[in-house]
Formats: C-alpha cells, sequence, structure tokens
C-alpha cells in the first residue's frame, strides 16, 4: 500500500475537473463559464439517474419492490434539483448569451446523449434520433444498446404480470391492472407506492421539458436552435410526451364502477 494519504481532491478528482470549463469566446464572456458549468453538472446528475433507473430495473424485475422504489425516490429528488437549476441559467440576460451563442455552433443540447438515454430507458424510444444526432462512435453505441435494451415501463408490466395482474390478451389489461391496485391500495401496497413514484418522474420530466422552453424562449425568443433545430418549436412539441400513461389515465377510471 501507498504511505500517500488520500486527499479529498484526489479522490474527486477535483483539479482535473476544474480544468474542463474552457470559453471558446475570446476574450471569454464573463457568462459563458456560467453556461458550460451548468450543462456539465447536468449532464453529471444525467449520469447518475442511468445508474439509479438501471439499478432499480433490475431490483423491480428481481422482485424486490421496495427496493426499486426506493431508487427511483431518488430519481425524483434529483429531477427535482435539475428543474430549480434552470432558474440560475434565466440569471443571465439574453444579450449575455448572444455574446458566446455564435461559438456554440454547431453543438447543440439537442445532442445530448444522456438525456436521449433517459428518455429510452423510460420508454420513450426514437429510433430515428440515431440518424439525426451528431456523436461520437462510443456515444452512438451506448444510445443504440438503450434504444434495443429494457425500459422501466416493460419492468413494470413485468411486475404486474408477476404479481398475477395481467389477464393475458385482455383488453387495456395494464389499465385495468391500475384500477385494482389503486382502487384496493391496503393490498397492494408495494405496487401504488411504485406507481406513484413513477408518476412523478413522469411529472418531474414534463415539468423540467415545460420550464426549459420558458428558459430558452427567454433567452432566444423563436430564433432557430444553434445545431439547426427549430428552436423554441421543437421543444414545444416534446411537451405531450409522457413515459407512462397509462398512470395518467388511471386517475380518471378510479371509482367508474
Amino acid at each position: 500500500m501507498s504511505d500517500a494519504t488520500l486527499t479529498y481532491g484526489e479522490y474527486l478528482k477535483v483539479p482535473e475537473l476544474l480544468t474542463l470549463q474552457t470559453c471558446l469566446s475570446s476574450p471569454p464572456h464573463h457568462d459563458e463559464p456560467l453556461f458550460i458549468i451548468i450543462h456539465q453538472v447536468y449532464e453529471l446528475w444525467f449520469k447518475l439517474i442511468l445508474h439509479e433507473i438501471d439499478s432499480a430495473i433490475s431490483a423491480l424485475g428481481a422482485g424486490n419492490v421496495h427496493e426499486g422504489t426506493r431508487l427511483l425516490r431518488r430519481v425524483v429528488e434529483i429531477q427535482r434539483l435539475l428543474i430549480g437549476q434552470i432558474r440560475i441559467l434565466e440569471t443571465m440576460r439574453p444579450q449575455d448569451f448572444l455574446g458566446f451563442r455564435y461559438h456554440l455552433n454547431p453543438a447543440s443540447g439537442f445532442q445530448s446523449v444522456q438525456f436521449r438515454e433517459i428518455e429510452a430507458v423510460l420508454g420513450l424510444k426514437d429510433p430515428s434520433i440515431v440518424s439525426r444526432l451528431v456523436a461520437s462512435p462510443g456515444e452512438m453505441a451506448r444510445l443504440e444498446a438503450r434504444l434495443a435494451g429494457p425500459t422501466l415501463p416493460d419492468t413494470l408490466d413485468t411486475l404486474l404480470a408477476a404479481k398475477g395482474l395481467r389477464q393475458a390478451d385482455e383488453p387495456e389489461w395494464r389499465l385495468k391492472a391500475l384500477v385494482a391496485i389503486y382502487e384496493n391500495p391496503e393490498r397492494h401496497l408495494d405496487l401504488n407506492a411504485l406507481c406513484e413514484v413513477l408518476v412523478e418522474i413522469d411529472e418531474c420530466l414534463s415539468l423540467w421539458r415545460a420550464h426549459h422552453v420558458q428558459m430558452v424562449e427567454r433567452m432566444i425568443g423563436a430564433k432557430r436552435g444553434t445545431g439547426g433545430s427549430e428552436g423554441v418549436g421543437y421543444l414545444r412539441t416534446t411537451l405531450p410526451r409522457r413515459a407512462f400513461p397509462d398512470l395518467w389515465a388511471v386517475r380518471t377510471r378510479i371509482g367508474e364502477a
């Protein structure tokens, strides 16, 4: 064993971390470090979200509903942090962003591979994204694996079937299973708690998208995105997307009988 004492900075690679904020504007624009750091932090949180969802899928697949729910509750708390983080970006004035925005071309937040991975593992798969995304071969391989891999909604379906709540070939079987869970919560305490965490993940994703759209419009109005996308127009098309539509529909069906 080495005689050297491990330091906080060495363990967390702080010196290396602090060298990763490279401004492209010259002279460096005051707000460019803000923009870089915010988005780097997003990517770190995205990495942890994927780690927790993957672990939750494994736990739920093994029938450990309590552990899967616990890990997904952590995802919700991370999402809440990400929503609040947008407010820090909103302290930047439009003219400040325009001071370095053109240096970003053709890069764009649209190219965040980890965010696309999160969408995929939540069941919001879009195979066409592969042909529209510019990323490294390693990133593309990761994304393609996500698009071919298991999703959290798939895992929920398997769990419901294992609990005897799926009737073969029954129309709307999932919705009927969810009605049974919500109308008899005492009999399905673990599943009810899981479902509430899943709908909260979906809600937080929608809230993040909505706040992000407003922030982008606040910064650039109706300008096109740096990667050539439609900017705010494209972002608005993502707002209605739901990872767990039946978990929203069950609210209408509860008590109908």
